[in-house]
C-alpha cells in the first residue's frame, strides 16, 4: 500500500500575533493527487488556530476533538491541547490515528502528537509534516534576521521549503491572529 504524504505546516509566534501556514500538496506515492488542500484554519470561534499533517481523515477527527476541548476550556489553548493529547494516547480508537497538530493563539504555539506529547517551542516557531524541517529552518533564519511579521515569515518559509521538499508545493495558505 502506498503511503499518503500530505504536507508541511508551520507556526510562527511574533510579537502579539500568531500565524499558521501550510502548503496545499497531497501526494500518494510518487503522484501529486491534490495541489490546493486546506490544512490550516481558525478554531474556537476564531480565537485559536489549528493546522494538521498526516492522514486527512485522521487529522479531521483530531481537529474535531480539539475543537471540543477548546470549547470546554475557552481561552486556554494549553489545557485543551493537554486534554486532547491525554485522550489521544488513552483511547484505543484515537491511538491508531496518524497525524500531528499545531495549535495556538497569540500567547502559545503547541505541537500535539499521538504519543501524548504537547511541545511548546522555545523560540515560538514549530513545524510538522514532510517539509517541516526545511520550513522550520527558513522561518528561524527569517525571524532572526528580518523584521517581517509572523504571517510574512510563515509564507516565505513555506515557499522556501517548497523549493527543496518534493512533498511541499508553493500554494501556501496562511491564517493569522489577531
Amino acid at each position: 500500500m502506498q503511503r499518503l504524504r500530505a504536507t508541511t505546516v508551520l507556526g510562527v509566534l511574533r510579537g502579539n500575533s500568531i500565524a499558521l501556514a501550510a502548503d496545499g500538496q497531497v501526494t500518494l506515492g510518487d503522484t501529486v493527487v491534490k495541489a490546493g488542500a486546506r490544512k490550516v484554519r481558525r478554531a474556537e470561534r476564531g480565537e485559536a488556530l489549528l493546522g494538521f499533517a498526516g492522514g486527512a481523515a485522521d487529522a479531521l477527527t483530531l481537529s474535531e476533538r480539539l475543537e471540543e476541548k477548546l470549547e470546554a476550556h475557552p481561552g486556554n489553548v494549553r489545557r485543551a491541547a493537554v486534554e486532547l493529547a491525554r485522550d489521544w494516547r488513552a483511547d484505543r480508537v484515537l491511538r491508531r490515528l496518524e497525524a500531528m497538530l499545531l495549535v495556538g493563539d497569540p500567547q502559545a504555539l503547541l505541537v500535539v502528537s499521538g504519543k501524548g506529547d504537547v511541545l511548546e517551542p522555545d523560540d515560538g516557531i514549530a513545524a510538522v509534516g514532510a517539509g517541516g524541517a526545511y520550513a522550520l529552518s527558513a522561518a528561524r533564519a527569517l525571524a532572526r534576521h528580518t523584521e517581517l511579521a509572523a504571517g510574512e515569515i510563515a509564507r516565505e518559509a513555506l515557499v522556501l521549503a517548497s523549493e527543496i521538499c518534493i512533498y511541499t508545493n508553493d500554494q501556501v495558505q496562511v491564517v493569522t491572529l489577531p
